[in-house]
């Protein structure tokens, strides 16, 4: 790519207004990828189990055509326009007034915000549209496992393998030894938390999804980064769980789901892991 033409394409203002388009569909990503892969789960349970069940209507990423969830309202062209239409609605549904939830208009300005921070942090590179699509990846993961508590397959496996296959080709810095290290590590080191914590506790403390996701990142970033990231999302987490539970906003016994905290430490790990790194070893 000419590199003038790379400089423009690639500039943080351009990769903004990407992010606000990939924003957009983030969210249907995570409103419809947990109904897909649960009408899958059905028809495979009935298939199994030699049942009929009354199957839904087929839903996929870009069918049916989205609708106000109040009214049915079909939503035109003009009203997904990312964030302005949002504002030009004045937050609610041109047909029935129903307000429009801000989390679509927040996660459409945050995916163009972490787009924009890949075009400042590594430059115009075609590689950084790499780390732009991880970003992506994690915003949908984080908040498909608010919703849900889960964390699919269908996204953390490709990631993991995004990684090690863009280290093989040596698209990213971190050489692929780290690469697949970072994914062993990162598996492993939860997988002996979530043990010792039902030994301890005798119940399950997290689900093998944040196993997964924790290898996708060591995947992208290399296992130096693994114990910066836990202890990353740990702390947070561990502050937002105590501050819900002092407020009494949240039941103790609810668990509250860590793939949020994960992804954050991870963006933190994109964007500063050197200096995370050096917290815990030192440079030679």
């Amino acid at each position: 790519m000419d590199a003038q033409l790379a400089a423009a394409l690639l500039s943080p203002p351009v990769l903004g207004l990407l992010g606000l388009c990939i924003g957009s569909f983030l969210n249907v990503v995570i409103h419809r990828l947990p109904l897909m892969m649960e009408r899958d789960w059905k028809a495979e349970s009935a298939e199994l189990l030699g049942v009929e069940i009354d199957t839904p209507a087929p839903i996929t990423l870009s069918t049916p055509r989205s609708r106000c969830p109040s009214c049915a309202h079909p939503i035109g062209w003009q009203e997904n326009i990312p964030v302005v239409s949002y504002i030009a609605l004045r937050g609610r549904c041109s047909a029935c007034k129903t307000p429009i939830p801000m989390r679509y208009p927040a996660i459409e300005l945050l995916t163009a915000v972490l787009f924009a921070a890949c075009g400042w942090h590594f430059g115009p590179h075609p590689v950084t549209l790499l780390w732009c699509g991880l970003s992506a990846t994690l915003v949908a993961l984080a908040f498909i496992d608010l919703d849900t508590q889960f964390l699919p397959d269908d996204l953390t496996l490709p990631l993991m393998w995004a990684g090690i296959v863009s280290s093989a080709l040596g698209w990213t810095p971190v050489p692929l030894a780290a690469s697949v290290g970072g994914a062993v590590a990162g598996y492993l080191s939860l997988w002996f938390v979530f043990h010792a914590y039902r030994l301890i506790r005798g119940k399950e403390g997290m689900g093998a999804g944040d196993f997964k996701l924790l290898a996708a990142l060591g995947a992208w970033m290399g296992w130096a980064l693994i114990p910066s990231i836990i202890l990353l999302s740990s702390a947070v987490g561990a502050l937002v769980g105590i501050g819900l539970i002092v407020l009494r906003s949240h039941d103790k016994d609810v668990p509250i789901p860590f793939g949020p905290y994960l992804a954050g430490g991870g963006i933190a790990a994109l964007f500063f892991g050197e200096q995370l790194t050096h917290l815990w070893l030192p440079p030679i």
